[in-house]
């Protein structure tokens, strides 16, 4: 058995920017308080002293500019990682990213690539009220030209990075903020690169299949525990890359469990769950005992008080209580 160490969440996303930093000099960081702060959520805390302040850039409050620097500079041969504070201030840079990085190469004909990477927290559940608790994941996974991945655990937060470097075209990543403080085991040493072409079975079931990803993954966990108790055995698919879905995985589950329950931060109209719910009526219907059912968040701004917040997006009990509706059926 190979040897482990444990680390936060928050530990995992420093330790990958470090290593791309080591690994290739065209890296470099930048967004608003990642030099000298150490970043909004500390992940890049220590590397402006390690590496300087041209491969640490602390930015003005501008994101379109920022983004949009960062899009150039990928244009230009370099490798970028643009960290936009939170996923709410990433809509003021939308122009950038939807209609020039997710764009140009197609537009060009495949001579401009822009590999230019993003990261953003999202995500409910630090009591940061309407302004700052948004799952806009779908958006982005809307749009043709852009990756979007959504590193659920320790290692995928490890390793999902420098894989993300990789690519022609842009790569969004987003970081749910409450899983910064989550501990988890990652290799003690050696490759840590993650393959985000591909779903991940977190659980192995037989009974139904629980489709998740981000900061929602844990919820699913927890609730397949729970219903494990009364004999639903559940198979957990943490989605990891939300454009393009992994479509094989998941319909490949849907086939063995006969039943889908899509667990989805984002709200119900126009969510991501509804783009899967539909995929699994077009291609594995006849394969289905019940409807897909889904749990989102309430179509409501996000509340501050803690107890309408944990109301308003999907728990663990809601959870629970989906798949046994599911079972009935």
């Amino acid at each position: 058995m190979s040897a482990t160490r444990r680390i936060t969440y928050r530990e995992a996303v420093r330790e990958a920017l470090r290593e791309a930093l080591l690994r290739d000099p065209r890296v470099f960081l930048m967004g608003e308080d990642v030099g000298r702060y150490g970043g909004a959520y500390a992940c890049s805390s220590g590397l402006l002293a390690e590496f300087g302040e041209e491969r640490i850039r602390d930015t003005p409050l501008s994101e379109s500019a920022f983004v949009g620097a960062g899009i150039g500079a990928a244009i230009g041969g370099m490798r970028p990682i643009v960290e936009v504070m939170t996923i709410n201030f990433s809509l003021l840079a939308l122009d950038q990213i939807v209609n020039n990085a997710a764009t140009l190469r197609h537009m060009s004909g495949g001579q401009i690539a822009v590999p230019v990477v993003i990261r953003m927290a999202t995500g409910a559940g630090r009591q940061l009220a309407a302004q700052h608790s948004h799952s806009l994941e779908c958006w982005y996974a809307h749009v043709p030209g852009i990756r979007a991945v959504a590193p659920a655990t320790i290692a995928d937060a490890r390793g999902m990075l420098w894989t993300a470097l990789q690519e022609p075209n842009p790569v969004v990543i987003f970081e749910h903020a409450t899983l910064y403080s989550d501990e988890g085991e990652v290799p003690a040493g050696g490759e840590f690169a993650v393959d985000i072409d591909r779903a991940a079975i977190r659980r192995a079931g037989a009974d139904l299949s629980l489709i998740t990803y981000g900061g929602s993954l844990k919820k699913a966990l927890a609730a397949a525990e729970t219903l494990a108790g009364e004999r639903i055995d559940c198979e957990v698919i943490d989605l990891r890359t939300l454009r393009p879905l992994d479509e094989e995985t998941l319909l490949a589950s849907v086939r063995r469990t006969h039943r889908a329950l899509i667990v989805d931060e984002g709200w119900r109209s126009g969510s991501l769950a509804g783009e899967i719910a539909a995929r699994i009526a077009e291609q594995a219907f006849f394969d289905l005992d019940a409807p897909v059912r889904r749990v989102c968040s309430a179509e409501v701004p996000i509340p501050y008080p803690r107890h309408l917040e944990e109301a308003a997006t999907p728990q663990v009990d809601t959870i629970v209580a989906a798949a046994r509706g599911l079972m009935r059926r």
